[in-house]
């Protein structure tokens, strides 16, 4: 009982707007099991820098896309999305992803009115500190967390770094969900992660292409199939802080192959919100973990990530409402530099 309890007290039911405060490192690592996990969600050390700072929660993650296997939304529980907490990749070889974190509520907690601070606003070039090897009087250490950013291989490739991660346990920390179950977007609407107006167009689009792709017809936003087979390539040496403008939608499928691809990186569906936009360059991305292998992957041509630009899921098929706000990448021939300076 007392158990249940204590289990009870660790559900906060947070909403969108509240302001929670991070549980300190010992609080959240006596939550944790061996392996510095919580329902099968890692605690990773790129988290330890926000212990004890105060955050709005940003999106319930009631459910997240399957980035892995691709097969649409899965479930989660107990979990949420703070603002401005990106993974900074520095226990993790240095991965540019930028993931949005995953926080269980029980490493949280409320934060009384009268007690808030301002809420922070933490950069990517944060540091961490280096791991401990202190005992403690619980299964999970400092020390333990970053030897969970590693997976244990059995193809004899002990010299290749093969890492674990929020991303690539994702599967591991959620279950199925159909897309057709509709009490996902009923939480969606409760917890304030979709505004009622915004679900109600969004969900006739999706009702209109439905419809559409039953009869043959062309859907919205309507994107011509791409014909190239060999897909063409520009240079424009683009670096963090400059301004640049998206191409239009039909230079940029311009550029793509019959698989929506340039040079192997797709055009999402979601990408073409920003067409026309105008966009300050916030990092060039060189090189990201593989989330299905848990390897490096060393990206040889250029993938540019945009300051504000994320995945919304409101066109996408089978994962509308997805909270994750993955961050896309761009091609540089997608991209112009823009006269505008700030």
């Amino acid at each position: 009982m007392q158990s249940d309890d204590r289990q009870s007290k660790l559900v906060l039911n947070l909403r969108v707007g509240d302001i929670v405060e991070v549980r300190s490192k010992d609080e959240i690592l006596q939550t944790l099991d061996e392996n510095g996990r919580l329902d099968q969600l890692p605690f990773m050390p790129e988290m330890l820098k926000y212990c004890g700072k105060q955050f709005k929660v940003f999106k319930r993650a009631d459910k997240t896309c399957d980035t892995i296997e691709k097969t649409g939304c899965r479930r989660m529980y107990n979990t949420v999305h703070l603002e401005h907490t990106r993974c900074d990749g520095q226990a993790h070889g240095g991965c540019e992803a930028g993931c949005l974190l995953f926080w269980k509520e029980a490493w949280l907690k409320r934060v009384p009115a009268d007690t808030k601070r301002a809420v922070c606003n933490f950069s990517l070039s944060a540091s961490i500190n280096p791991p401990s090897s202190e005992n403690r009087p619980y299964n999970c250490t400092e020390a333990d967390l970053a030897i969970a950013t590693r997976q244990n291989t059995t193809d004899g490739s002990s010299d290749v770094d093969v890492f674990s991660c929020q991303a690539t346990e994702l599967r591991k920390a959620t279950s199925p969900l159909p897309w057709w179950d509709v009490r996902q977007y009923v939480r969606d609407v409760i917890s304030g992660n979709v505004r009622l107006g915004e679900f109600i167009l969004v969900t006739l689009i999706a009702i209109f292409n439905a419809i559409q792709r039953y009869r043959r017809g062309r859907t919205y936003p309507f994107v011509p199939a791409p014909k190239l087979t060999q897909t063409p390539t520009k240079s424009l040496n683009l670096n963090p802080g400059e301004f640049v403008q998206v191409q239009s939608k039909e230079e940029i499928i311009a550029t793509l192959d019959k698989n929506n691809k340039n040079r192997g990186l797709w055009f999402d569906v979601e990408m073409i919100r920003y067409c026309g936009g105008r966009f300050k360059v916030l990092r060039r991305v060189e090189k990201i973990v593989d989330e299905k292998t848990g390897r490096m992957l060393r990206l040889p041509n250029d993938c540019i990530v945009l300051e504000g630009v994320t995945c919304l899921a409101r066109l996408s098929r089978e994962r509308l409402f997805c909270p994750r706000s993955i961050t896309p990448y761009w091609r540089e021939i997608w991209l112009k530099r823009s006269n505008v300076t700030q």
